[in-house]
């Protein structure tokens, strides 16, 4: 069969993204910060580019008052000799400007070094930091000081050693008998527990570390804690022949051990969020007001947009129409990005209206899909738009993916919050008789008494993703 090449024409639709149309929907899921530090890296790379200050758009916005204004113009006494007078040179000699205000400097007494700003601030130390300072402390020779730097380094931040002994062993190249002796060394340090590598060896070495030994305890521990997680507390009396009240002072006790002894140390700083919207409220009802706090306000260059309508050069217009229509798509995508922000809002505020009233039991169930048909826009757009974004209300500040939750349709006809229903879940267990916990047939019983008729499953399925454990496993037994 022979080969042969033929050439033919077809014609079709094909969607193609643009760059700058990429570019666009790259800003939408930006956080505020990560949208001012695009913004000044752009004004760094286009010259079309410019920042606009405040004194200059209070200028700018005396100019457009003064315009729509033509009676202030009128007004004003004519002058002769300012229609006479030529504008200013826009030519600035430079070299004299920057000449005449250099720094004439300081004595040198000013010049001595200070020391970093980092160096001012308190810095609580970390757990391995305490853990080295010990084990300088504690041995002497530089091949256990090796193995204790192996092993500090494999703890995690929980107190727990996450690597075996053989595996340190072959780190350090040491036997494992040694590696063992410097493991019992650092797990007497403070805190109580530390390098433990499960839970059984951290709470033995809390027990025997107690200043009278109970030797009930450490049984315990040793033989019966998977019965004592599950509450057998009956069994393990008669199997160690003893009265039930001994194990439950002898829990007591253990409940006093920390099972994670890193947590004292993992400071972690509290994130503040700065809201992007502000609920207002007015004497029509609620409005919304933009944070635009640290992003640049940009505009055109004007002396780029002179020279651009001037030159002539075939590469230097090139490169400045580039540049301009990048700079121009940027803040059109900048502005676009606002105002899809602020009708977002707008139409949460709306559908939420109830909520903002009255607080979370009367948050309504609510999808993409509602918020996107109300501002006549794609739902992947309000996806996108309302990714790492937050919303502060009269009920506090809120993600605005918090809006966005399922409905549970209950007995009575009503259709619920997802959200709504796991908020009346922990205020029925924290209303509840520790003693005497409330099973999850009976959360359905105390849901009615609140209107809200939900099945069984439904409760559990909730409870569960609340990290809420059964009815057995809540009973305070003393």
């Amino acid at each position: 069969m022979a080969m042969e090449l033929r050439l033919s024409l077809k014609l079709g639709q094909k969607l193609v993204m643009t760059p700058m149309l990429q570019q666009a929907i790259k800003l939408l899921p930006m956080a505020r910060l990560e949208l001012a530090q695009m913004v000044r890296q752009e004004i760094t790379e286009n010259p079309v580019l410019e920042e606009l200050l405040e004194e200059e758009e209070e200028e700018e916005f005396k100019l457009d008052s003064d315009e729509k204004n033509p009676e202030k113009e009128a007004s004003e006494p004519f002058n002769e000799s300012a229609k006479d007078e030529s504008p200013p040179d826009p030519e600035i000699d430079w070299e004299s400007h920057f000449q005449n205000n250099i720094d004439q400097g300081s004595s040198i007494e000013n010049y001595a070094e200070k020391p970093p700003i980092e160096a001012t601030y308190k810095k609580d130390p970390s757990l391995h930091d305490h853990l080295q300072w010990q084990l300088g402390l504690t041995v002497n020779s530089e091949l256990e000081n090796f193995i204790g730097q192996c092993i500090i380094g494999n703890i995690q931040n929980d107190g727990y050693l996450c690597a075996n002994l053989e595996e340190i062993a072959e780190i350090a190249e040491a036997p494992e008998d040694e590696v063992l002796k410097v493991l019992k060394i650092i797990q007497s340090f403070e805190p109580l527990g530390v390098a433990s590598r499960c839970l059984k060896e951290c709470l033995m070495i809390q027990a025997q570390a107690l200043p009278e030994r109970n030797h009930l305890v450490e049984t315990l521990i040793e033989s019966y804690l998977d019965q004592l997680e599950e509450r057998y507390f009956h069994k393990i009396a008669s199997k160690l022949k003893i009265n039930v009240e001994k194990i439950l002072e002898a829990v007591k006790q253990i409940r006093e051990f920390c099972p994670k002894p890193g947590s004292s140390y993992n400071s972690e700083g509290i994130d503040y969020v700065t809201p992007d919207l502000t609920v207002v409220k007015t004497e029509e009802g609620y409005d919304i007001a933009l944070n635009d706090e640290g992003v640049p306000k940009l505009r055109i260059n004007p002396f780029y947009q002179n020279l651009l309508n001037k030159t002539q050069e075939g590469q230097t217009k090139e490169y400045l129409e580039n540049k301009y229509r990048s700079a121009l798509w940027l803040i059109k995508s900048i502005d676009q990005r606002r105002q899809t922000i602020f009708k977002v809002g707008k139409s949460i505020i709306k559908l939420q209206e109830e909520f903002l009233d009255k607080g979370l039991a009367y948050l309504k169930p609510m999808v993409l899909k509602d918020v996107a048909r109300d501002i006549e826009m794609h739902e992947s757009t309000v996806s996108r738009i309302t990714t790492n974004k937050y919303i502060d209300t009269p009920q506090g500040i809120f993600e605005l993916k918090f809006f966005f939750h399922s409905g549970i349709q209950s007995y009575m006809g009503t259709n619920l919050s997802s959200v709504r229903v796991r908020n009346m879940i922990k205020e029925v267990v924290a209303e509840e008789d520790p003693k005497n916990p409330l099973t999850d047939d009976e959360m359905v019983q105390a849901l009615m008494r609140k209107n809200a008729k939900i099945a069984r499953r439904t409760i559990t399925k909730y409870r569960k993703e609340l990290n809420i454990p059964p009815a057995s496993k809540r009973k305070k037994i003393f």
